[in-house]
């Protein structure tokens, strides 16, 4: 029970415990520095082959593969796998590039590449297709923290099955080099690699028999814009505020957090400067404060502040080893919480249960420090929780209370007129650094197409996620330089708690856009997956539905196969005399009411006033009616965050949600900034 609380907090805060630099940095950051750092190094240190080309690998087949790599200004590199050859010359700055004819699908191979001084021997390369996985934490989301894990990657035996997770890395401007390693899909490896991605690859696998390739290039909690060019992004004006401040942050030669609250906490946070984490350092003039609580005492009991608290405990014993837990209960907005001057967690979602693992080295037996720094923007905010939710939970199931005195002290006093962060997350929210940091590096990879599952982080602003979309598809396709290559999209499943009444909300706005970006978009598709979220948790366990979803897409539309790849989709609706008549396509099978009954219709009239009604099957039409809307003009169908889904195929494929009407939405004037 506690494993499982701790994986379903961690998870709910989209992955976001960062566990480097100063604060709550993304793990975006975690690497060596801002990436113009990476980009002084000379060609010489640079890699002879970037990193996303390893043994184990797989390279896109029929058509031309591009690998790359550095070598001295003017070397001559030489290429060599099954038997034939290429050649070419490294550029001015030390990079070379070159294009090849992959041999025969199947394998394995052996690839060697040389430039005379060094030499790399790629083996076990298997020629294939290759799909980037991209999104933010339920593309990112293991296999390992889903349903029927343990059983599923024990019988993963799938040797033509290769992934390739791309390192997280925030980036300014575009960059070079990347991290990660190429892995055979088996027992001892599946349970890491995402499980969408998963179930995407083997489906595509079983039926096709051709090796699979999954670059899995995912972020959680990261927003569209930061996975799209600046190009792209610039003729929407929506995010002319953030770029502007991305080119300040670059040209200053900030460190590429990739997000606006650790570039302020930088400038203004004393705490940090000073080192208030650090069992070093001397807390004299401090106060005596109680947690939970503690902004009152410091005298800022509305109005925003960040304060840090310190507390000292003593384990007279070494710690036993094993999973040694931390728990704050909720906050309001951000918390950072060090032990002994160890970064151990941080988040900045808005009153959520706070759970953070400590690392074994962390704690000792003796005098132990507990620092914890809370940025709260709302009235009474801070600590939200009861006393017994402060707690340190030792391996052995031994309860620390945490709750009483403290010492405390404000570190940044945020009342007006001083600034504040333009965004409060704690990991990569900037237009483009993903885009900089984690796409450019693999571009351009010869790949087959890209899967998508992204949209939570744009909720808010679901309508103008209509053109985000494109723009992000578009700045991919033009950076890869392969057409207008596959690109299947996740639609949101259903999270929250569902509502008895007809409303309006983010979730179903956003499911819109993509349902219209899959519709437009050319060699797009849409997995509608409304049928199997979870209420409680933002990142459901059943991904298996999922995967095979966007195998269907990829099967049906680009191997060709005679797959059914969409639930229904409106055809035609026809105002009747007291119903509306919704005619569908895409029914194959026949339409189906999943329970025996059709739930989630609204109907509305004139005076645009929305009414639950009832609904039935008649042959490849639902007839909507309600005795409250005796002439109804529009209808709409599982318009809330967690609808009730009960129209199906007979393929068993969901219909999405849909509306008949053209009125304003709940986010439609929604801007970035």
């Amino acid at each position: 029970m506690r494993v499982k609380q701790l994986k379903s907090t961690l998870l709910a805060t989209v992955l976001a415990i960062t566990l480097a630099g100063a604060g709550c940095v993304s793990t975006a950051a975690r690497h060596d520095g801002p990436s113009e750092r990476r980009e002084e190094a000379t060609a010489r240190s640079l890699p002879l082959v970037s990193a996303v080309f390893g043994d184990n690998m797989v390279l896109q087949r029929g058509k031309p593969d591009t690998i790359w790599g550095w070598s001295t200004p003017g070397q001559s590199i030489h290429l060599q796998i099954a038997g034939e050859g290429v050649s070419g010359l490294a550029g001015p700055e030390g990079h070379w590039q070159l294009n090849f004819a992959p041999p025969a699908t199947g394998g394995p191979y052996t690839m060697k590449i040389t430039d005379g001084r060094r030499t790399v021997e790629l083996r076990n390369v298997m020629v294939g297709d290759v799909w980037i996985c991209g999104g933010q934490s339920n593309m990112e989301l293991p296999l390992r923290f889903t349903d029927n894990a343990a059983e599923v990657a024990k019988r993963a035996h799938y040797p033509d099955i290769r992934y390739f997770t791309v390192a997280d890395h925030t980036a300014y401007r575009p960059t070079q080099t990347l991290e990660g390693a190429w892995k055979v899909v088996s027992p001892r490896t599946a349970a890491d690699l995402s499980a969408v991605a998963f179930y995407f690859g083997r489906e595509i696998e079983r039926q096709t028999h051709v090796p699979q390739g999954l670059v899995v290039d995912s972020v959680g909690g990261s927003a569209g814009e930061t996975w799209a060019s600046a190009e792209a992004l610039g003729p929407l004006h929506d995010y002319d505020i953030p770029l502007a401040k991305l080119a300040e942050f670059a040209s200053a030669g900030q460190p590429a957090y990739g997000n606006y609250v650790m570039p302020w906490y930088d400038q203004y946070d004393i705490g940090l400067k000073q080192k208030w984490d650090s069992p070093g350092y001397r807390a004299s003039g401090w106060k005596t404060v109680h947690l939970p609580g503690g902004f009152a005492e410091l005298g800022v009991p509305v109005t925003p502040a960040v304060a840090w608290f310190r507390k000292e405990i003593t384990l007279p014993q070494p710690p036993p080893k094993g999973l040694t837990l931390i728990s704050l209960g909720e906050v309001q907005r951000m918390d950072s919480v060090y032990v002994n001057g160890i970064l151990v967690g941080a988040s900045a979602w808005v009153e959520h249960p706070r759970i953070y693992e400590i690392p074994a080295d962390a704690l000792r037996a003796g005098r132990n420090l507990i620092a914890i720094r809370i940025f709260k923007t709302e009235p009474d905010g801070g600590f939200l929780g009861k006393p017994s939710d402060l707690r340190l939970t030792l391996a052995d199931h031994t309860v620390i209370p945490l709750a009483g005195a403290w010492q405390g002290r404000i570190s940044v006093d945020v009342r007006p007129p001083h600034p504040m962060p333009l965004h409060f997350a704690n990991w990569p929210v900037m237009p483009t650094v993903l885009y900089n940091g984690m796409l450019v590096p693999i571009a351009p990879l010869t790949i087959a197409g890209a899967i998508w599952y992204q949209g939570a982080q744009n909720s808010p602003r679901g309508y103008e996620y209509r053109k985000l979309l494109p723009a992000v598809i578009a700045s991919w396709r033009r950076l890869f330089r392969q057409g207008d290559f596959p690109f299947y999209i996740v639609q949101l499943p259903a999270f929250g708690a569902r509502s008895a009444a007809p409303t309006d909300d983010g979730w179903a706005d956003i499911r819109e856009s993509q349902a219209i970006v899959a519709a437009t978009v050319p060699h797009s598709c849409l997995a509608v997956t409304i049928d199997v979220g979870d209420a409680n948790s933002l990142h459901p366990g059943n991904k298996q539905p999922v995967g095979e979803r966007l195998a269907r897409c990829a099967l049906a539309r680009h191997y060709g196969k005679p797959v059914v790849d969409s639930g229904p989709t409106v055809a035609s609706v026809a105002r009747l005399a007291h119903s509306i008549r919704v005619r569908f396509k895409d029914a194959s099978g026949g339409l189906v009411a999943k329970g025996g009954r059709l739930d989630g219709f609204i109907l509305a009239g004139r005076d645009r006033k929305w009414h639950r009604a009832e609904a039935r099957v008649q042959g490849l039409a639902v007839i909507v009616s309600a005795p409250e809307v005796p002439h109804p003009t529009q209808v709409r169908y599982d318009w809330q965050s967690n609808p009730a889904a009960t129209l199906f195929n007979g393929a068993g494929l969901p219909a999405g949600p849909f509306r008949t009407d053209t009125w304003s939405l709940i986010t439609q004037h929604q801007r970035p900034y």
